[in-house]
């Protein structure tokens, strides 16, 4: 029976984050951010702004063409890449091929906040999956849906993808239901990573981070005021930036899983509980990361 170590930050000085390399943007770390749709670019904008917080040097974002130039206004430090959409206002398809090229010259893809899970999306996931081969990827939310449809996708990988699922979308990757996935966090997230060779971020009231080879840890410190929309995109740009600065994938799940966890606490003690919001929670990471790091 799998046990999970817990996630202190004792244990995050055992295995810490890459000193900033060089003096320069490039040896921070390149990030590309797929992600949005007409109906939720700030999801875009949250990991965005998650992935600098977290250290990163240069930063790109590929979006619908139709929210480039106000995404380009909102997060001025990054390059804005527009491309072709559906009619229903996601991410086309036929960017597949332009965006598994960018995918190799970066040191880190996150793919899917915000995206629709359909056959677009799908293609589009794919091709990025292939292109970040050697690099580090983080698949979240639409983004999986490319998983359920070929399994074999993120298996052989150099460096494992690391998924972040909630219950939910746990569920349909797993093809069982909600209930079953909660009554047991941690056994779901041992067979998805076995099931797709990758570091499993399992999302919930405790947060469970599963290797491929079995190893496991839970956080069990958040904030309940984490559970806000949003959230979950920028855990998702935390971890891409701290792979970009070249954290081992399970490294960047634990220490953004803290970050994230510890981030909720002290904008529970200053806004009085809940009501604070998922847009507030990169700007208290680079501290974080500071303290525990120190």
């Amino acid at each position: 029976m799998t046990t999970a170590t817990p996630v202190t930050e004792h244990l995050l000085r055992a295995m810490p984050l890459p000193a900033p390399g060089g003096d320069s943007k490039d040896g921070r770390g390149r990030v590309l951010v797929v992600a949005g749709c007409i109906g939720l670019p700030g999801a875009v904008l949250l990991a965005a702004n998650a992935a600098l917080r977290a250290g990163a040097g240069k930063l790109q974002i590929a979006v619908c063409r139709e929210v480039a130039i106000p995404l380009g206004i909102a997060v001025p430090e990054a390059l804005v890449i527009g491309l072709p959409q559906t009619e229903d206002g996601n991410i086309d398809g036929r960017s597949a091929e332009s965006l598994r090229e960018r995918a190799g010259c970066v040191d880190a893809v996150l793919a899917g906040p915000g995206m629709m899970e359909d056959a677009e999306t799908q293609a589009v996931v794919a091709a990025l999956i292939r292109g970040s081969e050697g690099g580090g990827l983080v698949l979240d939310a639409g983004a999986l849906v490319a998983l359920r449809a070929d399994p074999g996708l993120t298996r052989t990988r150099v460096k494992p993808a690391l998924i972040t699922p909630h219950a939910g979308e746990m569920a349909r990757l797993l093809d069982t239901d909600r209930e079953t996935v909660e009554a047991d966090p941690l056994a779901a997230a041992c067979q998805a990573s076995e099931r797709f060779g990758t570091v499993t971020v399992m999302k919930g009231g405790r947060t469970h981070v599963v290797t491929p080879d079995g190893r496991a840890w839970c956080y069990e410190a958040g904030h309940i005021g984490l559970a806000i929309s949003g959230s979950g995109d920028t855990l998702a740009g935390l971890m891409v930036g701290l792979l970009a600065r070249g954290a081992a994938p399970e490294t960047a799940a634990l220490w953004s899983v803290h970050a994230h966890g510890e981030a909720g606490r002290r904008l529970g003690r200053r806004h009085g509980g809940i009501g604070y919001l998922a847009r507030e929670i990169p700007g208290e990471v680079p501290a974080i990361l500071a303290e525990v790091g120190a």
